[in-house]
C-alpha cells in the first residue's frame, strides 16, 4: 500500500483534494480496501485496450469477492454491505464498458501522484488502522486450540531431543572413557582396579537405563503427536477445506460469496511447519541411534514407522493444499463461470495453501484438459507459482490467457462413451500439475477445476449454464464428469433457492415467495406448499432439462437467462426498487388488479418471449362500468435500446375511439403514483437556450422539440377478445416490434390535436390538459 499509505499521511489541505477525486464512479472505499492490488495494475494500458480492460475488470470483481469474504469472517456488516453495493454498481455500469472504469482509475492514480509530488510535508511512518479482529465458530476455535497445542508439543519435543542428545553424549563419553581405563587397569593393577571399574560400570548402566527411558518416552510421545496431527489434518482437509470447496461451488452458481482462503492457509502452513520439525527430530533420532545403540533400542523398533507416518502426513497435506482458488471463467461473462467457449480467452488461478518462502518460483504449473474430447489448450499453459502477484503474498499462479481449440476427429471429436450426451451436458476437467522437491522429498501435486462445459456457440450458453447449476446444486463430487449419464433428481426447495440466486447475485433483490410460487406453478402445475417441497424434479423432464418447454420453441433456461439479461441491462434500477412484480400468473394478476381503481397497473415478464420481454397490465372500465384488464404487447431489448422503460411508462398513451390520447397508467400496484415511482428515472427536460444574439425582435424561429411516446390504438377494438388480450404497443397502421412503436410528435402538434378533440369532447378536458402540460416543451433554436 505504498502510494495509498503515503497519501494518508498528508496534511489536511491535501487530503481535502484527495477526497474530491473520488465519487460513486470509483468509490474511495474500494480504493482503500484493494489499495495494493489497484496500484499493481496497469490502468493506463487498460484504458486504451479493451481486451486488457475486460480482463482487469473481471479480476477487480474477483478481488472484491475476496475482500468481501474477509469482512464476512470479521463479521463487519457495514463493510459487507458497502462492498456488495459497490460491486453491484460496478457491474451494472461498467460490465459492458470496462475501458471507462480503467480511465477513471488511471486518472485518480495520476492525480494521487501529483498530490504526493506537490506535498511539502514528508509522509510519516505507520498505516491507518484496519480492523483485524475475527469471529470464528466454536469448531474453529477448537481447531485453532489444537494447532496451538501441536506447536507447543513440538517445541517441548525439541527440548527433550536436546536433553536426549546431551544425556547420550555423556553416556558415550563415560562409556568410551571407562572402556579405555578398564583395559589399562587390568594390565597394570589387577583386581584392585576391577572393583572401581565395576562401580563405574554400575553408574554407566544407570545412565543407559535413563537414556533408554528417555528414548522410549520420546518415541511414545512422538507417536501420540503424529496421531494428534493426523486428527487435526483430517479436520482441516476433510472438513474445513471441503467446506470451502462446497462454498466455492455455491458461489459459482450465484450463492453467497465464498470465504477467502487466508485463514485456511495460516492453519495449513502452521501444521506443515510442525510436521517438518517433527520429521527433522525423527531424523535426529536416527543419527543418535547410529552413534549409540543397544539391545531393545526403541529407536530401532519404532523410528521407521514414525518416519513413514510423518512423510505420509506431509505428502497428503501438500496434495490437499494445492487448490483452484478461482475457477475457469471467461472475462466477458464473469457471472457464468465454468462455461468456456472454444476460441475465447478464459482465466483461472491456483494456489498452494502451504506458504513456504523457499518454494517461491520453484513450482512450475502445467495446465491440461481431460481426454473425453480432444482439445488443445492455447496461450500460456505453463506458469511458475510466486508470491508477488497475489494481494496477500500467497503462493499462487494466475492463468489469464488460455483458450481451447477442439480437434475434430470422427464423431465430432467425442468418444463413444459420451456420444449419448448433448454438448451442453458434457463435463470436462481442467487439470493443474506440478512437482515439489522439499527437504529430500519429491511430491507430485495435481488439482482439478470444477467440471466445465465447453461450448462452440454463445447461443449454447443458457443450456450450458443450466448444466452447471444442476451439477453444483446436487453434488460435491469434484470429478464426476459422467454426472449427466444418470443425473440425480432435485427438490423444488433446492431449485427455488438456486433460481433466486440468479437474480440476487447480480442485483440487489432475489425472488420473493410469490415469484417463486409462480415459477413453481409454471414448472410443476398447481400444488400445495407441502407438495412442492416434497416434489422431485427430473433433469430430463421437459421443463428442467435441455428440451423445449411444452408449446414453446425454447427451453426454460433460455427463457430465464434472457429475462435475467433484460433485468441487468435495461431495468435494473426498477427491479432493485421492487417495482417489477415480474413472475405472476394471469389468474393471480386478475385477482389482485380487479378490486383496484382504474389506472392501477403492474409490471411483469412475458412468458412467450424467448428473448426476454416485459409488459404492463392495467385496470380500466368500459362504457358500461365493467372492469377490464388490459396488457400491452411486451417490450423487448430492441425497443428498450431506444427508450428506457421508465420513460415508456411515463409517456405511454392509448388512443380511444374519439382519437383522444389518454394515459391508462396512474398508480403502480398497489397504489404508488406513477410519477413518484418512475419520474426519477426519466431524463430531465433540457431548459431552452436563449436565442442567438439575444435580440427579442429576432425573426429566427426555434425548432420544436419532439418527444417519443408509445401509443396504443383504441382498446374498444379488442372488446370481443378475452380479457388480458395483449394490446399492440403501436400506432394504428404500424408494424409491431419496430421503431414506429415510439411515435414522434411535437408538443405543438399534440397540443393542437388535444385542443381540437377537447372542443368536441368536453368531458375529457381534465386528462387532456394534463397530457398537454407533460408534453409541451420548446426546443432550443439552431
Amino acid at each position: 500500500m505504498a502510494q495509498w499509505n503515503q497519501l494518508q499521511q498528508l496534511e489536511t489541505r491535501y487530503l481535502e483534494q484527495l477526497y474530491h477525486l473520488y465519487s460513486d464512479s470509483f468509490p474511495m472505499e474500494l480504493r482503500q480496501f484493494l489499495a495494493p492490488w489497484i496500484e499493481s495494475q496497469d490502468w493506463a494500458y487498460a484504458a486504451n485496450k479493451e481486451s486488457h480492460a475486460t480482463l482487469v475488470f473481471h479480476n477487480l470483481l474477483g478481488e472484491i469477492d475476496q475482500q468481501y469474504s474477509r469482512f464476512l469472517q470479521e463479521n463487519n456488516v457495514l463493510y459487507q454491505h458497502n462492498l456488495r453495493r459497490i460491486k453491484q454498481h460496478l457491474q451494472s455500469k461498467y460490465l459492458e464498458k470496462p475501458m471507462d472504469i480503467a480511465r477513471i482509475v488511471a486518472r485518480c492514480l495520476w492525480e494521487e501522484q501529483r498530490l504526493l509530488q506537490t506535498a511539502t510535508t514528508a509522509a510519516q511512518d505507520g498505516q491507518a488502522a484496519h480492523p483485524t479482529g475475527t469471529v470464528v465458530t466454536e469448531k474453529q476455535q477448537i481447531l485453532e486450540h489444537n494447532l496451538q497445542d501441536i506447536r507447543k508439543r513440538v517445541q517441548d519435543m525439541e527440548q527433550k531431543m536436546k536433553m536426549l542428545e546431551n544425556l547420550q553424549d555423556d553416556f558415550d563419553f563415560n562409556y568410551k572413557t571407562l572402556k579405555s581405563q578398564g583395559e589399562l587397569s587390568q594390565d597394570l593393577n589387577g583386581n584392585s582396579q576391577a572393583t572401581a571399574t565395576r562401580q563405574k560400570m554400575a553408574q554407566l548402566e544407570q545412565m543407559l537405563s535413563a537414556l533408554d527411558q528417555l528414548r522410549r518416552q520420546i518415541v511414545t510421545e512422538m507417536g501420540g503427536l503424529l496421531t494428534a496431527m493426523d486428527f487435526v489434518q483430517k479436520n482441516l482437509t476433510d472438513e474445513e477445506l471441503a467446506d470451502w470447496k462446497r462454498r466455492q461451488q455455491i458461489a459459482c452458481i450465484g450463492g453467497p460469496p465464498n470465504i477467502c482462503l487466508d485463514r485456511l492457509e495460516t492453519w495449513i502452513t502452521s501444521l506443515a511447519e510442525s510436521q517438518l520439525q517433527i520429521r527433522q527430530q525423527i531424523k535426529k533420532l536416527e543419527e543418535l541411534q547410529q552413534k549409540v545403540s543397544y539391545k531393545g533400542d526403541p529407536i530401532i523398533q519404532h523410528r521407521p514407522a514414525l518416519e513413514e507416518k510423518i512423510v505420509d502426513l506431509f505428502r497428503n497435506l501438500m496434495k490437499s493444499a494445492f487448490v483452484v482458488e478461482r475457477q475457469p471463467c471467461m472475462p466477458m461473462h464473469p457471472d457464468r463461470p465454468l462455461v468456456i467457449k472454444t476460441g475465447v480467452q478464459f482465466t483461472n488461478k491456483v494456489r498452494l495453501l502451504v506458504k513456504f518462502p523457499e518454494l517461491n518460483y520453484q513450482l512450475k504449473i502445467k495446465v491440461c484438459i481431460d481426454k473425453s474430447r480432444k482439445f488443445n489448450i492455447l496461450g500460456t499453459n505453463t506458469k511458475v507459482m510466486n508470491m508477488e502477484e497475489s494481494n496477500n503474498g500467497s503462493l499462487s499462479a494466475e492463468f489469464k490467457h488460455l483458450t481451447l481449440r477442439e480437434q475434430r476427429c470422427g464423431n465430432g471429436g467425442r468418444t463413444n462413451s459420451d456420444a449419448s450426451l448433448i454438448v451442453t451436458e458434457e463435463l470436462h476437467l481442467i487439470t493443474f500439475e506440478t512437482e515439489v522437491y522439499h527437504q529430500g522429498l519429491k511430491i507430485d501435486l495435481e488439482t482439478h477445476s470444477l467440471p466445465v462445459v465447453v461450448i462452440s456457440n454463445i447461443c449454447q450458453m443458457p443450456n450450458a449454464w443450466a448444466s452447471i447449476l444442476w451439477y453444483n446444486m446436487l453434488t460435491n463430487h469434484p470429478k464426476n464428469v459422467n454426472f449427466f449419464t444418470k443425473p440425480p433428481v432435485g427438490t423444488w426447495d433446492q431449485v427455488a433457492e438456486v433460481l433466486s440466486w440468479q437474480f440476487s447475485s447480480t442485483t440487489k433483490r432475489g425472488l420473493t415467495i410469490e415469484q417463486l410460487t409462480t415459477l413453481a406453478e409454471k414448472l410443476l402445475g398447481e400444488m400445495t406448499c407441502l407438495e412442492k417441497a416434497m416434489c422431485q424434479l427430473l433433469w430430463l423432464s421437459d421443463h428442467l432439462g435441455q428440451e423445449n418447454m411444452a408449446g414453446k420453441g425454447f427451453s426454460f433456461w433460455v427463457w430465464l437467462d434472457n429475462i435475467i439479461d433484460l433485468v441487468k441491462k435495461y431495468i435494473l434500477a426498477l427491479w432493485n426498487e421492487g417495482y417489477i412484480m415480474g413472475f405472476i400468473s394471469k389468474e393471480r394478476e386478475r385477482a389482485i388488479l380487479s378490486p383496484k381503481p382504474p389506472g392501477t397497473f403492474l409490471l411483469r415478464f412475458s412468458e412467450s418471449s424467448k428473448e426476454g420481454g416485459i409488459t404492463f397490465t392495467w385496470v380500466e372500465k368500459d362504457i358500461n362500468g365493467k372492469t377490464q384488464i388490459q396488457s400491452v404487447e411486451p417490450y423487448t431489448k430492441q425497443q428498450l435500446n431506444s427508450m428506457s422503460f421508465a420513460e415508456i411508462i411515463m409517456g405511454y398513451k392509448i388512443m380511444d375511439a374519439t382519437n383522444i390520447l389518454v394515459s391508462p397508467l396512474v398508480y403502480l400496484f398497489p397504489e404508488i403514483p406513477k410519477e413518484e415511482a418512475f419520474g426519477k428515472y426519466c431524463r430531465p427536460e433540457a431548459a431552452p437556450e436563449p436565442e442567438i444574439g439575444g435580440d427579442p425582435m429576432s425573426t429566427i424561429q426555434p425548432y420544436l422539440k419532439t418527444k417519443f411516446i408509445c401509443v396504443t390504438p383504441c382498446p374498444s377494438v379488442f372488446m370481443d377478445f378475452p380479457d388480458c388480450e395483449l394490446l399492440g404497443n403501436t400506432f394504428p397502421g404500424t408494424n409491431s416490434g419496430n421503431t414506429s412503436d415510439l411515435f414522434p410528435m411535437s408538443p405543438r402538434t399534440l397540443d393542437s390535436l388535444m385542443h381540437n378533440e377537447a372542443e368536441a369532447n368536453p368531458g375529457h378536458m381534465d386528462s387532456l390538459t394534463l397530457d398537454m402540460e407533460l408534453s409541451s416543451d420548446v426546443a432550443s433554436p439552431m
